[in-house]
């Protein structure tokens, strides 16, 4: 599984690098060494303009909360068990299955975190040490994501920006790699040549889409201990990358 990650890439290069064309500058997130479930997060997405069905979609940027939230969801507690979809499953699940047709997204990160147990030698209590796993090129990763709109019953209004909340959700796949090594489950990153298609919206073919997901993105990872700071959500910046050789 994929339960936390690293997105620190400014908005000006994400646009630049998956080629954006709609992107709202007063929309910010500060750089995240530690995203954890529910956090706001950068989504790449692709939809047509507001009324007007027949025009060409429009690549977008936009902070979306992690942790898919079901259109008939009756609340948003179920994002929270909602962080990721099995790409063997996703297109036939009831949470993701609308979503994999209709809603797809890239999700930018640096890299993500696994955990292994390993014992204390100070102790000789077994302990979570955590990895930061990462492309050894340091290249941004495009995680193959799902997103979907939920509708607030509380406002009135559906042209209440408030009535409507975006979550999205991260599709894993079988480890490789250094990830094997860690976690049977990593996120699954695809290949540049594979973002049109999948980011497209009129591609709604389920068996095609799926064939997308069949092969990760080449490229080798790499995999680092870091400091068990990282495993209370509370704590960030860019020292929770730095490489242990032992508990700090």
């Amino acid at each position: 599984m994929c339960g936390r990650y690293v997105s620190t890439r400014r908005p000006e290069d994400l646009v630049q690098l998956f080629h954006v064309t709609d992107w709202r500058a007063e929309e910010t997130l500060a750089p995240n060494w530690n995203v954890a479930p529910t956090d706001e997060v950068w989504a790449v997405l692709e939809r047509a303009p507001r009324d007007e069905s027949e025009a060409p979609a429009e690549r977008r940027l936009r902070p979306l909360r992690w942790g898919l939230v079901p259109s008939w969801a009756k609340d948003t507690k179920i994002g929270a068990r909602m962080i990721n979809a099995r790409m063997e499953t996703v297109h036939e699940k009831p949470a993701f299955r609308r979503a994999f047709t209709r809603h797809r997204c890239l999700l930018p990160a640096d890299g993500f975190y696994e955990w292994q147990s390993a014992k204390d030698p100070a102790t000789g209590k077994t302990r979570k040490q955590p990895y930061f796993v990462h492309p050894e090129d340091d290249q941004v990763m495009a995680l193959a994501g799902l997103y979907e709109y939920w509708r607030d019953p509380s406002v009135r209004r559906d042209d209440d920006p408030a009535a409507w909340l975006m979550t999205c959700t991260i599709i894993t796949t079988e480890a490789s790699d250094a990830a094997g090594r860690l976690h049977p489950r990593m996120p699954l990153a695809l290949a540049e040549d594979r973002y049109d298609a999948w980011l497209d919206p009129a591609h709604q073919d389920p068996d095609a889409l799926r064939a997308l997901l069949g092969r990760p993105a080449d490229g080798h990872l790499e995999a680092r201990p870091v400091s068990t700071a990282v495993n209370n959500v509370g704590n960030n910046g860019p020292q929770l990358l730095e490489e242990i050789t032992h508990d700090k």
